[in-house]
């Protein structure tokens, strides 16, 4: 897997302050995204041990909430195994940080990915130019949904974050 960047601090996506993984891949190719750079899974640095041991130095502090996987797209084929696994850790090394994912990919097209019982928010759903949002918590376009994957998983159905009617 190979990635764009890591940002240490971030508050614009997901709840409290995170460290982001922007992962490379996407053949979802969004008009109007925001990072098109991060289209070609061949771009970008590989994520190696180095990185990895970043990203938990951060997720360390106490002020951290946790970690967002965005990108292009973490669930993008050549990333799945790698984002699992990085999930995996991190809820086993810090249990009570948050997992965050952006992805393309509707919840009904990824509920039974192995990953999926490791995150906590899901953001789901292609980014639409024509949709577009600004004023919207955590996400772009309207059409776009930010789940709450423990209830959806409990009640078996898509269950909206209660805290984007509160932001």
């Amino acid at each position: 897997m190979r990635y764009h960047n890591i940002t240490k601090d971030d508050m614009k996506n997901g709840e409290g302050l995170r460290v982001v993984l922007w992962v490379s891949g996407c053949s979802h190719h969004c008009e109007g995204c925001q990072n098109p750079i991060t289209w070609d899974p061949e771009c970008g640095l590989n994520f190696d041990g180095e990185a990895k041991e970043e990203i938990f130095e951060q997720l360390q502090q106490d002020y951290i909430s946790g970690i967002t996987f965005s990108g292009g797209d973490p669930l993008f084929p050549g990333n799945r195994e790698e984002v699992y696994l990085l999930s995996k850790a991190v809820k086993a090394r810090y249990p009570d940080k948050t997992i965050w994912l952006y992805t393309g990919y509707l919840w009904e097209e990824i509920q039974h990915e192995p990953i999926i019982n490791y995150l906590d928010v899901v953001v789901d759903g292609r980014y639409m130019e024509s949709e577009r949002n600004v004023t919207l918590p955590w996400k772009g376009s309207s059409n776009q949904r930010v789940i709450d994957v423990p209830k959806t998983i409990q009640l078996g159905q898509v269950v909206l974050y209660a805290e984007e009617t509160n932001v």
